[in-house]
């Protein structure tokens, strides 16, 4: 699915004319990477939760030549699936149990803009 076709759907159960759909898309698109870029999380109930997560700096291996790389630290994006998407079987990930803790983040650092 592209965001074409969200809109359509949009457009269709709304009877909305598409413009319109698409402005309301990407409205929210827009407020969403807002959000994330401040650090802060986002929960849509009954859909999931969108969290910014700090990523630990590593070492990888390019897999054409097996050279070691470094990985920098930064932030990651991760999502929980809600209840009503585990229904359908989709899994959250084992390592995500701040997902629900609801304090606002302390000085979170700025993400590239999208």
């Amino acid at each position: 699915m592209i965001k074409l076709d969200i809109v359509n759907r949009v457009a269709d159960r709304t009877g909305v004319p598409k413009m319109k759909a698409e402005q309301a898309v990407d409205a929210l698109f827009h407020s969403m990477k807002e959000a994330l870029a401040r650090g802060e999380r986002i929960e849509l109930r009954g859909f999931g939760v969108f969290v910014v997560k700090p990523r630990k700096r590593g070492v990888g291996r390019n897999p054409r030549t097996g050279e070691e790389v470094a990985i920098p630290s930064g932030m990651t994006i991760r999502f929980k699936p809600g209840k009503e998407l585990q229904a359908h079987g989709f899994e959250a990930e084992d390592d995500n149990s701040d997902l629900h803790d609801t304090a606002a983040p302390e000085a979170a650092p700025r993400l590239p803009e999208f």
